[in-house]
């Protein structure tokens, strides 16, 4: 048997030390996501791989579980399986500038899904106008009581969308805080949206306030659950507007009850489909079409802003029409 020559034995483990090169046919796409154990990034979840995979693309989902060090090493698993593209729900938006880094010096592009993630040089943003959702939340309580104390739930002080909804809640309210029919009698985040600090919170706010609190902004379905216990148990449910945001099911019943004012919902199929479709795009070199940019702290950032709709008891028909939920989970 003839042994090989020692320049064709280099040539040849050559050919197998060589990267795998990209298929734009069949992108392959990273998804890592905040908290999987959420109702509602499971849901993103499965629209996301039912539209990307219509596209011939593959999907490789991370769950972070709520940590920040776990979604940067998860990242980096991404990034050496060499994907063309991750998509980001980060849990905490200013940790990740080394990792988007790493990524874009392997030559994969970087979308950020629903938050947006700061002083890194991402490729794209998809999500709701979260300030017009702030300023749905803030007008749907102001609605029910226009006047009166008024208490403030914001989201993850980790959260870049907390803040954005916040501005959008003090665009409707600020008019009747110069006025004098409401007065903000406190405020406080809710680290990871935790509903229980959320009660603790709402339950401490009570105690200071004499039960005298009128209304209460939260900035999503989480945190009004845990302030709606709070309040429950001051036998003030139903008697406190309170805002919301996500639809999830346990809000929507709320809603139907009355204990909960309204909540925002955000079609997840509608965004999921449209970041798919995106990532499919930035994989094959070709050009989306962005709607504004958002300033990160390090570069503009093309994006694309969607459309949420306010959900009081008036239009939860809605959900049922969107197959968002059968009507018998709905209760309709």
């Amino acid at each position: 048997m003839k042994s090989f020559k020692p320049a064709l034995l280099a040539a040849a483990l050559a050919l197998f030390a060589l990267p795998v090169m990209a298929d734009p046919a069949h992108p392959k796409i990273g998804f890592s996501i905040d908290d999987l154990r959420l109702e509602r990034w499971s849901r993103d979840r499965d629209y996301f791989v039912a539209a990307a995979e219509k596209l011939d693309a593959k999907v490789f989902v991370q769950s972070a579980d709520a940590n920040e060090q776990k979604q940067i090493a998860q990242i980096e698993n991404l990034i050496s399986r060499g994907v063309d593209v991750i998509v980001i729900v980060p849990f905490n938006a200013t940790v990740l500038t080394n990792a988007v880094a790493e990524a874009k010096k392997a030559g994969i592009k970087v979308v950020s899904y629903d938050r947006l993630i700061l002083n890194a040089d991402i490729d794209a943003y998809i999500s709701f106008d979260n300030e017009k959702v702030g300023e749905m939340q803030a007008s749907g309580v102001l609605q029910a009581a226009p006047k009166g104390n008024y208490f403030l739930l914001g989201g993850a002080p980790t959260d870049n969308n907390a803040k954005v909804l916040r501005e959008g809640q003090m665009k409707v309210l600020q008019p009747a805080i110069d006025n004098g029919d409401i007065k903000i009698v406190g405020q406080q985040w809710v680290k990871e949206w935790n509903p229980t600090e959320a009660l603790s919170i709402v339950e401490n706010a009570l105690t200071r306030n004499d039960n005298k609190i009128d209304a209460i902004v939260a900035s999503n379905d989480a945190t009004a659950g845990g302030a709606i216990q709070a309040l429950a148990a001051q036998k003030l449910a139903g008697k406190v507007p309170i805002s919301g945001q996500d639809a999830d099911l346990a809000a929507i019943k709320r809603v139907i009850d009355g204990t909960q004012t309204m909540t925002v919902y955000k079609p997840l199929k509608l965004i999921a489909t449209e970041a798919a479709k995106l990532s499919v795009q930035l994989a094959r070199s070709e050009k989306p079409t962005y709607s504004s940019q958002y300033d990160n702290g390090s570069k503009k950032v093309d994006t694309i802003l969607l459309t949420p709709t306010p959900l009081t008891k008036a239009n939860i028909d809605v959900l049922e029409k969107d197959g968002f939920y059968t009507k018998e989970q709905i209760g309709l």
